[in-house]
């Protein structure tokens, strides 16, 4: 090994002892974001199911396990912007955001969650998804009594995202999320228009039918 070289071992020993550390932080992140996800999706369920205490205590162990990515990745900050640690946040924040909106409280903001402006935005994005479902299966049940509030709940989030204006790197790709709000958006205004149109229809054939009797 020639002079000009001869640190070369060392250099390489000390890159192949931090890309094991960085390894084994991600073997151990992985299962965590995982299990995240899952309480997450479990949780928007409940919520949907109307076993709101349920999805609170299921988004509570899903911010537990994120702590723990946090934790484990304190000296790996390039691991907390990866891929695995985004999309866990992403749903944590769009299970945190469909509980608030559904039941009526004030939106959590990212830092209350513990999750980047992404990863906010495109659960923010998401959640107005949900919104769409909820309202659906309501008015399945011939309820609308929160139509209108829900509905101009989605419209706030797509009139605020639709602000969002930069590239999908720093977003991590709400423009597309974005496009799929203004989708459900408008589906769902034709839809509850539709319902409440019916509804106002039926009542007044409902009492011309009184009078008739």
């Amino acid at each position: 090994m020639s002079r000009s070289t001869d640190n070369l071992d060392l250099i390489a020993d000390r890159i192949r002892l931090s890309f094991s550390a960085r390894d084994a932080a991600r073997e151990k992140i992985l299962p965590l974001c995982r299990e995240a996800i899952r309480y997450c999706s479990n949780a928007i369920r409940a919520v949907h199911r109307q076993e709101l205490d349920e999805g609170r205590e299921l988004l509570k162990s899903a911010c537990n396990l994120l702590d723990e990515v946090k934790q484990t990745a304190a000296t790996h900050s390039e691991l907390t912007s990866s891929g695995f640690v985004r999309d866990a946040q992403k749903e944590f924040a769009e299970g945190s955001i469909t509980l608030a909106l559904v039941t009526g409280n004030r939106l959590p903001d990212p830092d209350e969650l513990g999750v980047d402006a992404a990863a906010y935005l495109n659960g923010l994005g998401e959640a107005a998804g949900e919104l769409r479902r909820y309202l659906l299966d309501s008015m399945r049940r011939g309820d609308l009594s929160r139509g209108e509030e829900l509905l101009e709940a989605m419209d706030d989030i797509y009139s605020t995202l639709v602000t969002i204006d930069f590239p999908d790197a720093i977003t991590g790709g709400l423009r597309r999320t974005t496009d799929m709000v203004r989708g459900v958006l408008e589906r769902t205004r034709s839809d509850l228009t539709l319902a409440m149109r019916q509804k106002g229809l039926e009542h007044r054939l409902g009492e011309f039918e009184e009078k008739l009797g």
